[in-house]
This record gives C-alpha cells, sequence and structure tokens, in this order.
C-alpha cells in the first residue's frame, strides 16, 4: 500500500450488525472519500476535507 491509496475505515455512526455502513477514507490529501460497506465497487463520493467536517458536524448535532 502506497501513500497515495485510500485507508478505508468502517465510520463511527455505522450500525453494528452492518445493514448499514459506509467507509471513509481521509488520508488523503484533498479529498475524503466514502463508500457502502456492502457495494465497495458501487461507486464513492468525494469531498472537500471541509465540506467532510461541516457533514459530519452536523450530523453529530442531530439526535
Amino acid at each position: 500500500m502506497s501513500a497515495t491509496d485510500p485507508r478505508w475505515r468502517k465510520a463511527s455512526r455505522s450500525n453494528a450488525n452492518g445493514s448499514a455502513c459506509v467507509e471513509v477514507a481521509d488520508n488523503l490529501p484533498g479529498r475524503v472519500l466514502v463508500r457502502d460497506t456492502k457495494d465497495r465497487d458501487g461507486g464513492t463520493l468525494t469531498f472537500a476535507p471541509g465540506a467532510w467536517r461541516s457533514f459530519v458536524t452536523e450530523v453529530a448535532r442531530r439526535p
């Protein structure tokens, strides 16, 4: 694995039984990648780091 390969991790808000899981790769310069754990080849969303931080902050505020 090189420094430019995404390092995927399961998002902390994913549920335990695996039915609603996303993976996040935030080790790449200038972008954060998000994908569905159950469909890893189904596409990837790309966010700017600031946009990702704003999204995570807003989601954390919700009950």
